[in-house]
C-alpha cells in the first residue's frame, strides 16, 4: 500500500494531446491546483498507455509516483477517469514498482545505441522479407537461425501488450520472468518462445543484416538497421506506478488471464 508521508496534497497534471486530455488537465488543475514539477509529490497522467509510458520516461530521473487516468483508449495501465475525490483515492492507492529492460544496439554502422523500456525491447523486420536471427541467452546460442517477422523480450508488466498480442504469455507481476516471444515465426514454425529468469541476459545477431535489415524498438525509442541487440534487466532503475485500492496492476494482469 503506498502511503507517502506527508500525506499527498501537492500535484502536477501533465496530459496527452488528445482533446478530452488537455480539457481534463485544465479542470483538475483548477481544481486542485497545480504544483508544477519541483513541488508536486506525484504526478497525475491523462492520457492512454502510450502517453502512459511517455511519462514514465520522463518522470523516472525523479523517482515520483505516477497516477495515470484513462483520456486514451486502451487504458490497461490507467486508472478510471473521475474528477472527484482524486487525493483520496491516491492516497489510498496501491503502488507497483517497475524495473525496465536495458537495450544495447549496434547498428550495421558500428554505431552504439541504448534505451530503457518498460514494456518491452521488439525487433521487427524493416522490408517485405523476414528477418534472420540468432538468438543466444547467458552467453549460449539457443536458436541458431528463426526466420520471422520479429521476437521481443517482455517484462510482466508488459506482457499483455504487444508480447500477449504476439501470442506471448501473460506473467504475473511478481514472478521475475521475462517473455521471449516471436512475432509471426516462419521456421522453427512451431517455435512459441520462452520464458527466462529475470537475470538472463538475451543476445539477438541479425544474419543477413545488410539484406534483411532489421528495427530494434525500446518502448518508443527505435533504432534502424542493426547488426546486433542485448537486453537484460536493469534492477537499479525502477518507477512506481499508483493504481486504485483493488485494481492493483498485479489484479488486472491476473484478470487478464481470465479474460474471455
Amino acid at each position: 500500500m503506498f502511503k507517502p508521508e506527508p500525506f499527498v496534497t501537492r500535484l502536477t497534471f501533465v496530459a496527452s494531446d488528445r482533446p478530452e486530455a488537455l480539457e481534463a488537465r485544465e479542470r483538475l488543475a483548477e481544481r486542485y491546483g497545480d504544483a508544477g514539477d519541483e513541488r508536486a509529490q506525484v504526478v497525475v497522467a491523462l492520457g492512454g498507455d502510450g502517453f502512459m509510458l511517455e511519462t514514465v520516461h520522463r518522470c523516472m530521473a525523479t523517482g515520483k509516483p505516477i497516477y495515470g487516468m484513462n483520456r486514451g483508449s486502451v487504458g490497461f495501465l490507467m486508472n478510471e477517469y473521475s474528477e472527484d475525490g482524486l487525493l483520496e483515492r491516491i492516497n489510498a492507492a496501491e503502488q507497483a514498482v517497475i524495473h525496465p529492460l536495458r537495450m544495447k544496439a549496434k547498428d550495421i554502422h558500428g554505431q552504439p545505441h541504448e534505451a530503457l523500456a518498460f514494456n518491452e525491447v521488439s525487433l521487427l523486420r524493416q522490408t517485405r522479407q523476414t528477418a534472420k536471427l540468432r538468438i543466444s541467452v547467458d552467453g549460449k546460442v539457443r536458436l541458431g537461425e528463426l526466420s520471422c517477422d520479429g521476437a521481443l523480450v517482455a517484462t510482466p508488466a508488459g506482457s499483455t501488450a504487444y508480447n500477449l498480442s504476439a501470442h506471448g504469455p501473460i506473467i504475473p507481476l511478481d514472478a521475475k520472468i521475462l517473455a521471449l516471444t516471436p512475432i509471426s515465426a516462419f521456421r522453427p514454425r512451431r517455435w512459441r518462445g520462452a520464458l527466462l529468469a529475470h537475470t538472463a541476459k538475451v543476445d539477438f545477431q541479425i544474419l543477413e543484416a545488410d539484406k534483411r535489415p532489421v528495427s530494434a524498438v525500446a518502448d518508443n525509442f527505435e533504432v534502424r538497421d542493426v547488426a546486433e541487440v542485448r537486453v537484460a534487466e536493469d534492477r537499479h532503475v525502477s518507477i512506481t506506478m499508483l493504481f486504485d485500492a483493488g485494481r492493483s496492476l498485479e489484479e488486472r494482469v491476473l484478470a487478464e488471464q481470465f479474460a474471455v
